[in-house]
């Protein structure tokens, strides 16, 4: 695999107060598709193994890192259904993001955008490994 190319600015380093580190079966795969959905860049991985897995994935969304991983269950980390959780995108221009979400192939809108409550627009959208995810803007 050739270097990652790092934007002027960019070192690789983690991003964010609370950064998420997903287990996912595919962690490749996902970064793919959070590439085309989320405009993620990715900025650090290490090589797959002879089994195809990850073991570390680093990428840039909207400013901040998200990181992700195969299931290794020979070092205890078997592959889980995710939990009860949402991973939220809050971003200026709520409509350039929904639109590519929504219509990145494997991606499946949960919850439509629209305007709620407290004024912002929000919408909900999960992934092909399980991930909800949340985009909100004005």
């Amino acid at each position: 695999m050739s270097a990652i190319e790092l934007a002027p600015g960019e070192t690789g380093e983690p991003r964010g107060g609370v950064i998420p580190y997903l287990m996912v079966d595919g962690a490749s795969k996902a970064a793919a598709l959070y590439q085309k959905a989320f405009g993620a860049r990715e900025v650090a991985r290490h090589p797959q193994d002879d089994k195809g897995r990850t073991m570390h994935l680093h990428l840039y969304i909207n400013d901040g890192s998200l990181m992700l991983s195969d299931p290794y269950p020979e070092y205890g980390r078997p592959h889980e259904k995710p939990g009860s959780f949402t991973l939220t995108l809050c971003v200026d221009d709520v409509d350039l993001w929904w639109e590519r979400a929504s219509k990145t192939e494997g991606m499946v809108v949960t919850m439509p955008l629209e305007r709620m409550f407290w004024g912002d627009r929000y919408g909900e959208l999960t992934d092909p490994f399980g991930i909800r995810w949340a985009i909100v803007g004005r």
